[in-house]
């Protein structure tokens, strides 16, 4: 396993990293009080954290759907929260262009799923240093991205993550098949599962996705038996007020909860391999 070094600690170790926050930045403080509410958390049980949020969803359902406060302001409030949670950042980019601003700020550069065989898009990500988080696209099977993987070493980076995060069935259903994960970790790569996306419901409500909050819990406890090397959730203090992805968001102060009921069942899987 190839360990990725992420701020002053690194994934792949056998230690569990999150990366969380809300879907989408959305009022400067809100996105803050979030971040520093699971900062709180990850403190208090152990776990390296890492702020996530994106400054656009270029691909919302709809035009008529928030998007983000676009990549200038978006990039002031993530350097003003990674400066004052002293965490590292991730976000994604969705243009070739928005690679080196990006790379600028932020310590982990995301691929959406979409996106994730764009070879441009990989290379440009690739070449700022930064770690490059790619999502498996839902489209895929998890032995397809060997080539993504492949893709991303010949830039000659080894900082790469894999994330799960559901397989389309079609009928706006993902389906998370567990034999993903060890298939990815045979890359050497560390592997993360993105537990709020997978029980997303893609264009469910017509003009917005919808979402199946309830089974995040069982999810993301089978992911972590099975075994993987980080989670990525979407965290917000009201999901019924959020302004992208709110029915497949964790409610901040079930948080910690989860990750208790996580932590524990890791353990149990390191002590036992």
């Amino acid at each position: 396993m190839n360990i990725v070094k992420v701020g002053n600690f690194e994934i792949g170790n056998g230690n569990l990293v999150l990366l969380a926050g809300p879907c989408v930045i959305e009022d400067k403080d809100r996105t803050l009080n979030i971040g520093k509410g699971i900062k709180e958390i990850t403190d208090r049980l152990g776990i390296n954290y890492v702020f996530k949020a994106s400054f656009d969803k270029a691909n919302r359902s709809s035009y008529e759907s928030y998007r983000g406060p676009g990549l200038e302001e978006g990039l002031k409030i993530l350097a003003d929260i990674k400066s004052k949670l002293n965490v590292p950042v991730v976000t994604d980019i969705h243009e070739t262009i928005q690679a080196e601003a990006v790379g600028e700020v932020v310590d982990i550069i995301q691929i959406p799923a979409f996106l994730c065989r764009q070879t441009d898009l990989l290379e440009a990500a690739a070449k700022t240093g930064k770690v490059v988080n790619v999502k498996k696209g839902q489209f895929l099977s998890p032995s397809e991205m060997e080539n993504v993987v492949k893709k991303l070493e010949h830039t000659g980076i080894s900082g790469i993550t894999l994330t799960e995060r559901g397989t389309l069935f079609g009928y706006n259903n993902l389906v998370v098949d567990m034999r993903s994960f060890p298939i990815m970790r045979r890359f050497n790569y560390p592997v993360i599962f993105d537990g709020t996306h997978s029980v997303q419901l893609p264009g469910g409500a017509g003009k917005t996705s919808a979402g199946q909050r309830e089974f995040v819990e069982y999810l993301v406890r089978a992911a972590v038996a099975v075994g993987v090397d980080g989670l990525f959730l979407e965290v917000h203090d009201n999901p019924a007020e959020a302004l992208s992805d709110g029915a497949n968001m964790v409610y901040l102060d079930k948080l910690e909860g989860l990750l208790k009921e996580v932590l524990a069942i890791h353990n149990v899987v390191k002590n036992f391999q």
